[in-house]
């Protein structure tokens, strides 16, 4: 696919990157991105081809992603408005069931939108330098792409309050210490992490990722019998025979996804 407000690139034989490409405006969302953000989570979902995990990054030195871009919204009518966000909602949700593992290189600032987007990812490498906030009290709104939820999921209740209710900006190091980013990072080291995660079994990563995300949603006992499930899936696949083919014959193993 050709994208207008997105650039991606691969990365060795199963790492997508996927830029957000609107440098100029700080690759802030606006409607013809977060069309192409569903289309791009919904057509991997379906046909991910030979990508096994993806980077999401941002275009140019300065940001991730400003936000929803504010000129566009500027005089929006209220039902536009709503549509709007109707449709970053759906992108923000595919991206959360997106079945690989998605990587946030956040290589500059984010705030609102940008910063929930990072959210919904996996987990989150942070430039050191760049900034973060959700500053949505302090324009009438709130926050809308899970960052109610996904930050205090990620950081506890009582910092998600202050972080929200105030609209305040922290740093990549309070990120780290709060358990919302996992450290500091480039781009470099993202890829790095990246093609560990693409040389391993991919339908073990997918049921992984599922155990631990859906688990969590439950209680212990219901999360483990999900785990279970998922385990069970993969004893019967040629990927779990070449797995322990390869180690008893120790070389390096070649996995299909089958």
């Amino acid at each position: 696919m050709d994208y207008s407000t997105l650039s991606l690139e691969q990365h060795g034989a199963h790492v997508l990157v996927a830029r957000l490409n609107r440098p100029q405006v700080l690759n802030a969302l606006n409607s013809q991105m977060g069309r192409e953000l569903l289309e791009l989570w919904t057509r991997l979902t379906a046909e991910p081809g030979a990508a096994r995990c993806v980077v999401l990054t941002g275009a140019g030195e300065r940001a991730f992603c400003a936000g929803a871009d504010l000129k566009e919204r500027d005089g929006m009518p209220p039902a536009d408005w709503q549509a709007q966000h109707e449709l970053f909602e759906r992108g923000f949700m595919a991206l959360m069931e997106f079945p690989l593992p998605v990587i946030a290189a956040v290589n500059g600032h984010a705030f609102g939108g940008g910063l929930e987007m990072a959210l919904c990812c996996d987990f989150i490498y942070a430039a050191g330098g760049a900034r973060f906030a959700l500053p949505e009290v302090g324009l009438g709104i709130m926050p809308g792409g899970g960052g109610t939820q996904n930050l205090a999921r990620a950081a506890g209740e009582r910092r998600a309050k202050e972080l929200i209710l105030s609209g305040r900006q922290f740093s990549a190091d309070e990120g780290v210490s709060w358990g919302l980013f996992n450290r500091i990072a480039t781009l470099a080291d993202a890829l790095e992490t990246a093609q560990k995660i693409a040389e391993n079994a991919p339908l073990a990563v997918r049921q992984a990722k599922k155990s631990i995300h859906y688990g969590l949603q439950a209680d212990l006992l219901t999360g483990y019998r999900f785990e279970i499930e998922a385990y069970n899936r993969l004893v019967d696949t040629d990927d779990r025979r070449e797995g322990v083919r390869a180690f008893n014959e120790k070389r390096k193993p070649s996995f299909r996804g089958k």
